[in-house]
């Protein structure tokens, strides 16, 4: 995910359990005309851990070249992006625009297979189509596989939901009967919580399931998961001391490894991820908004976890379930003060 999956988040994410992190996605044509920041932002992981590069581009020899550059960073997989629903990427024909040329997309596979060593993965991520209309997603699966691709990550909308409604399991499942059982399909969308995942293995017989927005701000879910899928007890959601535990190393990485003039930005993002369901999180929030120096932001995330843990047990903020009683609890006033309604600890997927 672009300005999401950069090294803190990942390594914050695969110290709690995801077994194989993605970077952003990458443009192939900025990455080989030596754009500073596309190949900035292809950081391999860090203690050696196995990772993917994520690119895009339309142009078979562009992404030939790209793939080349992530073998050479040590990416355990290449994976292509065919699903991105995003209007400057489907502008250039690129990410999702490709399942309307599932010809030039097999291209693009066979393209990228021949250009990285046989010990590398080429996969490919798309979505269930590009329209009501056009719902092909087994069809172009068997077509990438035919041309190369080890593996399959099926995004549950089209291309002109966007991220509107649900995704639907039915595509991932058609996805998952059309290939050969050696070819690992993977799901994807709205998976927030345990529910949700053992829904999308059971309605659809995936092999695994792929998580992004749903762990912005609970990286926890991958450690649930970890111990669900290994037969061992709910570990449960952090704890306070927890949370403050994984915002401090998650902010300590950004200092150490994002660019000096994004610290701020992802430092603020951090404090927004990790406060969300606390006390206070939204004046802390807004605060943080105004602040420019990351060692202030530091400082304030900082005092801000070390106030509610000498609260104890009322720094957890409860939220309305029902959506009128949460727009009331949002715009209402309690004693002349106004009354905050976080959203939980777990983002939305």
């Amino acid at each position: 995910m672009e300005a999401v999956t950069d090294l803190p988040f990942r390594t914050v994410c695969e110290e709690l359990g995801a077994i194989l992190t993605f970077t952003e996605f990458l443009s192939a044509e900025a990455l080989t005309r030596g754009a500073a920041k596309a190949i900035g932002r292809m950081w391999p992981s860090l203690d050696g851990r196995r990772f993917a590069v994520q690119i895009f581009g339309r142009e078979p020899d562009a992404l030939a070249r790209a793939a080349g550059m992530a073998a050479d960073v040590g990416a355990a997989v290449v994976d292509i992006n065919m699903g991105c629903p995003a209007k400057k990427v489907t502008a250039g024909a690129c990410g999702s625009a490709l399942m309307r040329e599932p010809a030039l997309a097999a291209e693009l596979v066979a393209a990228v297979r021949r250009a990285v060593p046989a010990r590398i993965p080429v996969t490919v991520k798309h979505r269930a189509g590009w329209d009501e209309s056009s719902l092909n997603a087994a069809a172009f699966a068997r077509a990438l596989v035919d041309a190369g691709a080890a593996m399959i990550t099926v995004h549950g909308r089209t291309r002109a939901q966007g991220f509107s409604g649900s995704a639907r399991m039915e595509p991932i499942a058609a996805v998952r009967a059309a290939l050969p059982r050696e070819i690992p399909v993977i799901g994807n969308g709205d998976v927030k919580d345990v529910a949700a995942y053992q829904r999308m293995k059971r309605e659809t017989a995936c092999d695994a399931v792929m998580i992004g927005r749903g762990a912005m701000g609970n990286p926890w879910l991958f450690r649930t998961l970890a111990a669900l899928e290994q037969g061992q007890p709910d570990p449960g959601p952090p704890s306070l001391a927890e949370r403050h535990t994984v915002w401090r190393r998650h902010a300590a990485l950004v200092v150490e490894h994002s660019p000096e003039k994004m610290r701020k930005h992802e430092l603020r993002k951090t404090l927004a991820w990790y406060s969300r369901g606390l006390y206070a999180g939204a004046a802390l929030r807004q605060r943080a908004s105004t602040v420019g120096d990351p060692t202030a932001l530091v400082e304030m995330g900082e005092a801000f976890f070390a106030e509610l843990e000498g609260r104890g047990g009322t720094a957890l903020a409860t939220t309305p379930a029902d959506p009128v009683a949460k727009s009331v609890a949002r715009n209402g006033r309690r004693d002349g003060r106004r009354v905050e309604a976080e959203e939980p600890c777990s983002a939305t997927s």
